[in-house]
């Protein structure tokens, strides 16, 4: 398990913890390659609360997949987060169950505004460099990767496949996809590099 530098946690470990802190009290992971690294580290961590562990026979898609993990879930009957495994962030879960209720969404995905990884450059009209921006946020609104999801969605799932290609164009078409944009100074990131470990545990240090 790769841990987050000066933690000694990994992120699925500060993941269980955030998730607790905000009223979670079961939780379903879906373990993938090296599945079994996963269930040893979960079984003998000290965890704040009730994990169930499924691994798929076959690769089912990451839409076949989530409703695989679904299956599980302790009360069908009640709105469920889902979070991606690469995420590290931290807000209230509480208020973006809050929003997706007042919508009537059947799900709500979070959307972040991610700094560009490269230094920007704004030019007049003629064409002469007028500054140099470092890592200015990004212009666009991107799928942060924490999502609520009422009851009837899981069975909008496919079996196989992608729900970002085939459930999530069609709740959009329908009006009942909703979009929660996260709150200003609300720390998030995606951790897809060693150098993002880093400094991810150097922004929070900063905290």
């Amino acid at each position: 398990m790769v841990e987050i530098p000066g933690t000694g946690t990994p992120i699925i470990g500060h993941q269980l913890s955030w998730l607790a802190a905000e009223g979670v009290t079961d939780a379903v992971v879906s373990c993938g390659h090296l599945a079994e690294v996963l269930q040893e580290w979960l079984d003998a961590a000290v965890l704040p609360l009730r994990v169930t562990t499924v691994v798929e026979s076959e690769p089912l898609g990451r839409g076949g997949g989530l409703k695989y993990a679904a299956a599980r879930l302790p009360d069908p009957e009640q709105p469920w987060y889902a979070t991606n495994g690469d995420i590290w962030t931290r807000f209230s879960l509480r208020e973006m169950a809050a929003f997706h209720a007042e919508r009537d969404a059947t799900a709500t995905l979070a959307l972040a505004r991610p700094r560009i990884p490269w230094g920007a450059v704004e030019t007049d009209a003629f064409g002469h460099i007028t500054d140099f921006i470092e890592s200015p946020p990004s212009p666009y609104l991107i799928n942060a990767g924490v999502y609520v999801f009422s009851p009837a969605f899981t069975a909008m799932l496919p079996d196989r496949g992608d729900h970002e290609r085939t459930t999530f164009p069609r709740l959009a078409r329908e009006r009942r996809l909703a979009g929660y944009p996260l709150p200003h100074g609300a720390y998030w990131r995606a951790i897809d590099t060693a150098k993002d470990l880093t400094e991810a545990a150097k922004e929070l240090d900063g905290q």
